[in-house]
């Protein structure tokens, strides 16, 4: 039987952890996963077992060694949930649908000038259809939810984005399905893609700089998520950074795709395949976004001592490691007396990062151990 969508939820959290624990390092024995969590071998098995039973867990073929009892690796059962995720951008929107091991199984894309609500709208609506279709009964009675990353105040960019204003997508969007919907800010969605899906070792506090036409981010501290009381924790794209030879700026006006456009004189398209900058130019932003990242980092290092900057974005792995190399370098000639540099690393997700983080809006209220995404 699938969750119960509209109760508190029927797994407990052993039972969230557990789950947690393999999406985050793949398959493993229950004996490495009672190591993990400090439950005894019975509860263990009683927990997995109940997981199997109701559909989440698969179990692999049982691994044989000189030494010990043999063990069978526990693996999450791709059809054990789905979940859709919709992503509002300035140049593209997209539609996937995720299964419960975390891959995409349908996507879809929409590029346009800028985003207006019907459109948006409009494309949503069909995807939905398209892709709930898809599902057969069992598999659609298993559909947990739709999560939606967006840029908070869409009306802020311009005259043509003013339709956005008191616009309420959640409410136009609850007309086309009926499973829950979660919105978030995207940057913030980014970082909890990287939480949930991806495969790097990371600290328990953390930024996470998402680098797409705007700069964004999130923060997490003592392994948690930060919102704020406005849920827009983490808008490091509107940090103020020292500009020499003016009164100063954002960190989007120097550490984003818009000011690498802005550079070559004209728009760049929204996949790796079709990026093509000149490499001195991509150098001298690099060196100039990388600059204004490192006063970033420092900055927030000396607020709430952090010891890790992931630095991710909508831009191809070689621009990315660019960007994360300049960013090293810049930190290298800054004043850190009193504070520690942090290391800085790239993030594993790219490009999919928002739009796995909106699929991950619905799979962490009702699989991760807290209910949100961390």
């Amino acid at each position: 039987m699938p969750l119960d969508r509209d109760g508190p939820g029927a797994l407990s959290r052993n039972e969230r952890l557990i789950l947690s624990l393999i999406r985050r390092r793949g398959p493993m024995p229950r004996a490495a996963l009672a190591q993990l969590t400090g439950l005894s071998a019975q509860s263990m098995t009683n927990l997995t077992r109940k997981l199997m039973m109701a559909g989440y867990l698969d179990a692999g073929a049982v691994v044989r060694g000189k030494v010990g009892q043999p063990s069978t690796p526990l693996a999450l059962a791709p059809d054990g949930a789905w979940f859709l995720g919709l992503k509002i951008g300035r140049r593209l929107v997209e539609l996937a649908l995720v299964d419960f091991s975390g891959r995409v199984r349908m996507h879809r894309q929409e590029v346009y000038a800028h985003p207006t609500p019907d459109r948006v709208l409009a494309f949503a609506r069909q995807g939905l259809d398209t892709m709930t279709a898809s599902l057969d009964p069992g598999q659609r009675a298993r559909l947990m939810g739709l999560g939606v990353a967006t840029p908070y105040r869409l009306w802020d960019w311009g005259q043509e984005m003013a339709d956005w204003l008191d616009h309420d997508l959640q409410a136009e969007l609850s007309r086309s399905l009926p499973v829950p919907i979660f919105v978030e800010n995207d940057a913030t969605t980014a970082c909890g893609a990287e939480l949930i899906f991806g495969k790097t070792d990371l600290p328990r506090d953390f930024i996470h700089i998402y680098i797409a036409h705007f700069a964004g981010g999130g923060i997490v501290l003592d392994g948690a998520l930060r919102h704020g009381p406005t849920r827009n924790a983490g808008a490091l794209g509107s940090m103020p950074i020292p500009v020499v030879g003016a009164q100063g700026g954002q960190l989007l006006e120097k550490a984003s795709v818009s000011a690498l456009e802005a550079l070559i004189g004209r728009s760049l398209p929204p996949d790796d395949s079709g990026w093509d900058v000149p490499a001195g130019i991509e150098a001298e932003w690099a060196d100039q976004a990388g600059r204004a990242l490192a006063f970033v980092a420092l900055s927030a290092v000396a607020l709430v001592d952090l010891p890790l900057v992931v630095i991710d974005g909508a831009v191809p792995p070689a621009t990315r490691a660019r960007l994360a190399q300049a960013t090293r370098a810049a930190l290298e000639g800054m004043p850190t007396a009193g504070i520690d540099r942090p290391q800085v690393i790239e993030g594993s997700l790219g490009r999919s990062a928002r739009i796995l983080g909106a699929a991950g809006l619905p799979l962490a209220h009702f699989f991760q151990p807290d209910g949100s995404l961390d």
